[in-house]
């Protein structure tokens, strides 16, 4: 069985991570790695994380970098043949890593991502009941929205079965080594110009771009205490909500092409006026994200050359991950 290290990025995670980093411990196939990255936090992250035995080691960032850079610094300190990016208020059931890693040889050299099944959690940790849906996976809609197929369901057994996705939820994937090396650009994994929110399907609207396979593994069961959810995005601090505007433009320069904008053309713009209009109209706080987007329009630019020029996917073939 290949090796597999965790790499986890903490901001004021003191009371998740615990329960993540002693689920880790109990997996029937153990990490080789586990990287913990403290961006800044104010409480007991990186004492917890510098305390726990199943943790190799810890970096203290003097400030918050985001969780894109803060996992890209996490990655580069591993060694394993696949990495699990794991969110610290994920909790996985024991036998989550090695359902993953015995799909490895079976998926083909093109696998890239595995995908569990993640149930929500009660912000305690204890998995909701009845049993409901976090993410069995990453779909997108032809208004450019990205969901966690899913979200919110009931667990009636209607994900039960292996299959391939578009990609997987960033709360908890497994990356292969050789998908991440190619699949970075300028050095980066994911975009650190995203800084949170969106990094995860802008990574694997690339990966499937250039030709890199997900693969939803149902047997591979975690426990994810979701806290940014579309409902209460009133609720959600300001600067996500602007990451979150600025990321969705950023996501579609880089990675669309004809085909996708095509299939997209009347959803999406009726998506892009619904979002331009609710930040003139009531979140004024995310209008600043235009001014970013237009910051980055140049790096953006240069990143959509350099992807679109490894393409290996035909354009049909990912436009129709477009429902």
């Amino acid at each position: 069985m290949p090796t597999a290290a965790v790499t986890i990025v903490t901001f004021e995670s003191g009371g998740d991570l615990p329960r993540c980093l002693d689920a880790l411990a109990g997996q029937t196939c153990s990490p080789a790695e586990v990287v913990v990255v403290d961006n800044a936090s104010r409480d007991r992250s990186a004492d917890v994380a510098g305390h726990h035995p199943i943790v190799s080691r810890v970096e203290r960032n003097r400030w918050n970098t985001g969780f894109a850079a803060a996992q890209n610094q996490a990655i580069a300190k591993t060694t394993a043949d696949w990495i699990l990016v794991l969110n610290a208020d994920v909790t996985l059931e024991p036998g989550f890593l090695e359902a993953l890693l015995q799909r490895v040889e079976i998926g083909g050299e093109r696998l890239g991502t595995l995908a569990g099944k993640l149930l929500r959690a009660e912000p305690d940790g204890t998995p909701r009941e009845p049993r409901t849906f976090d993410s069995a996976g990453i779909l997108f809609e032809r208004s450019y929205r990205h969901l966690d197929r899913g979200s919110q369901e009931l667990d009636r057994g209607q994900y039960d079965r292996e299959e391939a996705v578009f990609g997987a939820t960033g709360a908890a994937a497994l990356y292969r080594r050789e998908m991440i090396e190619d699949a970075s650009i300028e050095g980066e994994f994911f975009d650190e110009a995203f800084f949170a929110y969106r990094e995860d399907a802008d990574l694997a609207w690339r990966a499937q771009l250039l030709g890199w396979d997900c693969l939803y593994v149902p047997e591979a069961v975690g426990y994810h205490v979701r806290r940014v959810l579309p409902e209460n995005r009133s609720r959600v601090a300001a600067t996500l909500n602007r990451h979150s505007v600025k990321n969705r433009f950023l996501m579609r320069i880089k990675n669309a092409d004809g085909a996708v904008l095509q299939r997209c053309a009347i959803r999406g713009a009726a998506r892009d006026a619904l979002v331009v209009g609710g930040c003139l109209g009531w979140e004024w706080r995310s209008l600043p994200a235009f001014v970013d987007v237009a910051r980055l329009l140049p790096r953006a630019r240069r990143h959509r050359r350099l992807i679109q020029g490894r393409r290996r996917r035909a354009p049909a073939d990912v436009a129709q991950w477009f429902v």
